[in-house]
């Protein structure tokens, strides 16, 4: 008889049956009044907790717990340690604490709280053009509390930062130091990988196996922390973005370790990887075996595959989501692997959110090739059966194609052309501006060593990153020289930022502890991101590019208000650069700010170095 992998997960950990004294946690923990989402499922765990529930005759609209608060549903599953209560909250619901008096052998309570203030205007406020995104993980950025460097209790009781294997003890409360730092840098985002629970056995320093939904890592300071880090940067006038994961958890997961009914997960006969193949998702030609592999199959042996066509799943997702903006303030979602979910919950869950918070934001990681690939999984131009809602992607595509422009010399589709190709694709989107261009983050090669740790190269690619169209996002350390390469792991790209921990013999965060070359790289960012947050022509304006030409190439950023002109040269020789073949940008202007050196001067013909850049705000 074959033995579905669900059962084996079951049998290892069936001698942790959570026999906890009629104890019981409710998942969402507490909820709100006046919320669109007034339908709840609440999902109760505890030892037998099914047992403490008797049959109980509901009237028309359910059993009346408060007013304006009914019980329309006890639904049982196939684990007795689990009961999902439905419950419907009218609007002239009050806060307060609700009870079920008819629960034997324990004292089972809800709270409603009041919502926060604003109503999604003062936060949930989502990222858009404007905005320029700082990704950070926690662990290995600083350590500003030492306190919770280890947790009692918990299974990775790691903490060496001469390995790139271990925790680092990096938290919440770093990140909160630095705020005056990244506000300094032009950064109006932070984007942090994931702070929910990972209380896995190893290598939990990146935050992508979740063990308890509603618990903030305690080693990153808890839900206090949390909190504290996200009322700061709203105070400074900038926004957070929560990594959403909605494709696997860890294996300590609680559903993982007692699971409340054998569909919750994906389950196989035995062991299935996913294929990785997005294509199978949108080939019309694919085999429902393919397709099937792709979406359902595990990402790792330590993440098991969440089945979100389970509606008590989808449920337990999308409350969370909903759950996590009210509770914390958070300004939109970055949503990992985004192209293994079921396609047509994330379309849910994606609605669910925006219904309650019309302004929020959603992008997702779409770590595929090719432009249709990455369309496909977005809102699109496309006519095809299955139509995304989500609103944008990572841009890999143009992440590849500046890639090439810095290592691969010239051609009719190589270099620089590789780039010019990609954002001719554009009219597939139903808004690029909201595509997130980058060069690097968490699982790839940092773009410095990239393109060999070449200074022109380097700041060439910045100066793209921020003058392209979409929403810039660098990687913390790309404002200085930062290498690594993910092989032979990806730890390598995960090194501490110099200056988060004490007694590090430099500090990065101040000019002092920069080197020479730190120090360019910083000023260039800098100048640039601060420029382009007052600049109507980088923030909303049109794009204009040029075809390239034996490696030069010419695109403009313009408004009625604001023209820029970014020349690229990615050859080996220098290059002469006549405005007046771009006339139809350039007509009617005389003189030309350099964003960079903020030098000014007649705007006459000019030479670019070998793979440098340059960004003018043409004047009349």
């Amino acid at each position: 008889m074959k033995k579905i992998f669900f059962v084996i997960i079951s049998i290892i950990f069936s001698t942790l049956s959570f026999s906890q004294n009629n104890s019981y946690k409710c998942y969402p923990t507490h909820w709100w009044t006046g919320m669109k989402w007034n339908k709840l499922q609440v999902m109760v765990h505890g030892d037998k907790i099914a047992d403490n529930f008797p049959m109980v005759k509901m009237g028309p609209k359910g059993m009346s717990l408060a007013k304006g608060v009914n019980l329309v549903a006890i639904n049982r599953v196939e684990n007795p340690n689990y009961i999902f209560l439905d419950l419907v909250i009218e609007p002239g619901a009050k806060p307060g604490k609700i009870s079920f008096p008819f629960v034997k052998n324990m004292n089972l309570e809800y709270e409603l709280k009041a919502r926060r203030s604003g109503n999604g205007i003062e936060y949930a406020q989502g990222v858009t053009s404007k905005d320029f995104i700082y990704l950070i993980m926690p662990d290995r950025f600083s350590n500003g509390d030492e306190s919770n460097d280890r947790i009692p209790g918990m299974r990775d009781q790691t903490l060496n930062r001469d390995t790139v294997f271990n925790r680092h003890g990096g938290d919440l409360k770093g990140v909160q130091n630095h705020l005056d730092y990244l506000n300094d840098l032009g950064v109006t985002t932070i984007w942090l990988n994931p702070v929910i629970e990972n209380d896995m056995p190893n290598r939990t320093e990146h935050g992508y196996a979740f063990t308890d939904h509603y618990t903030v890592d305690p080693r990153l300071g808890g839900d206090k922390a949390y909190h504290e880090l996200v009322d700061a940067i709203h105070k400074k006038g900038m926004k957070i973005i929560q990594d959403a994961v909605y494709n696997h958890v860890g294996r300590f997961h609680i559903t993982v370790l007692d699971p409340p009914m054998k569909d919750w997960l994906h389950q196989w006969p035995s062991y299935t990887n996913t294929t990785y193949k997005d294509q199978t998702l949108f080939d019309p030609y694919a085999s429902k075996k393919d397709r099937k592999q792709m979406a359902d199959g595990w990402f790792t042996t330590e993440m098991p595959d969440l089945n979100q066509s389970n509606p008590y799943m989808a449920n337990f997702l999308i409350q969370h989501a909903i759950w996590s903006v009210e509770e914390f303030g958070i300004d939109g979602w970055r949503i990992d692997t985004y192209a293994y979910n079921d396609l047509e919950f994330m379309n849910r869950c994606n609605k669910a959110l925006t219904d309650e918070y019309p302004q929020i934001t959603m992008f997702g990681e779409t770590w595929v090739h090719g432009v249709p690939n990455q369309s496909y999984f977005c809102q699109n131009n496309y006519n095809v059966p299955f139509k995304s809602n989500l609103q944008a992607p990572t841009d890999f595509q143009t992440l590849w194609s500046i890639t090439d422009a810095m290592t691969k010399d010239f051609g009719w589709t190589d270099g620089i052309n590789k780039l010019y190709t990609t954002l001719t694709y554009d009219f597939i989107y139903k808004d690029p501006t909201r595509n997130v261009i980058f060069l690097d983050n968490h699982d790839i090669n940092r773009f410095y060593s990239v393109v060999g740790e070449d200074l022109n190269k380097y700041l060439s690619s910045l100066t793209w990153v921020m003058t392209c169209r979409g929403i810039p996002q660098i990687y913390y350390g790309d404002e200085i020289a930062t290498p690594g390469k993910t092989s032979p792991s990806d730890g390598y790209v995960r090194l501490d930022f110099p200056g988060g921990w004490k007694n590090d013999p430099a500090n990065k965060f101040t000019i002092q502890g920069r080197t020479q070359t730190d120090q360019a790289i910083y000023q260039h960012l800098a100048t640039l991101a601060n420029f382009r947050k007052a600049s109507p022509a980088l923030t909303r304006g049109k794009f204009m590019q040029y075809l390239p030409n034996d490696g030069l190439y010419v695109y403009f950023r313009y408004t009625d208000k604001q023209t820029v002109m970014v020349v690229m040269n990615t050859s080996k020789e220098e290059k002469a650069v006549k405005p007046a073949d771009y006339a139809e940008r350039t007509a009617g202007f005389t003189q030309y700010k350099d964003i960079i050196s903020k030098s000014t001067g007649a705007l006459n013909d000019f030479k670019v170095g070998s793979y440098q850049a340059v960004a003018y705000e043409l004047l009349k």
